[in-house]
């Protein structure tokens, strides 16, 4: 039996995350077809490098791929964007803000989702805003 403070496992925080993509406007889902989405417990020291961060519990998401408004239709070949979640950062903002975890999970999703698109920060809450 899991302790209730341990937070979902991997494939709950995963259908969670897949929850938030169904419940986005169409033209986003559709859009975010491609785009794997995957659930970790950790960043990797590659990821946290990407982005310049050295604590690997500071790291709740990422996007991995070329915005849409940067690609190019006469490239061909490229490896699907991806959307990682982490969880174990993601069930200790949890513990510590009180925040629920759907919470959380909506606001990373989103905002990882916003860099597939080139949105800006504002752009981004705006988009969290409607999805419920």
């Amino acid at each position: 039996m899991r302790h209730p403070f341990s937070g979902p496992t991997q494939q709950e925080m995963q259908l969670m995350a897949e929850e938030v993509v169904f419940a986005l406007p169409e033209e986003f889902r559709v859009a975010l077809g491609e785009v794997v989405m995957r659930v970790e417990d950790f960043a990797t020291p590659e990821q946290l490098e990407s982005v310049g961060i050295i604590d690997r519990w500071q790291l709740t998401g990422l996007y991995e791929g070329e915005a849409l408004p940067d690609r190019s239709i006469w490239e061909s070949g490229r490896t699907p964007a991806r959307i990682w979640l982490f969880r174990k950062p993601l069930i200790a903002e949890w513990w510590t803000t009180g925040v629920s975890m759907v919470d959380l999970v909506r606001h990373v999703v989103v905002h990882e989702a916003g860099h597939h698109f080139g949105f800006s920060d504002e752009d981004m809450h705006q988009l969290e805003g409607e999805v419920d």
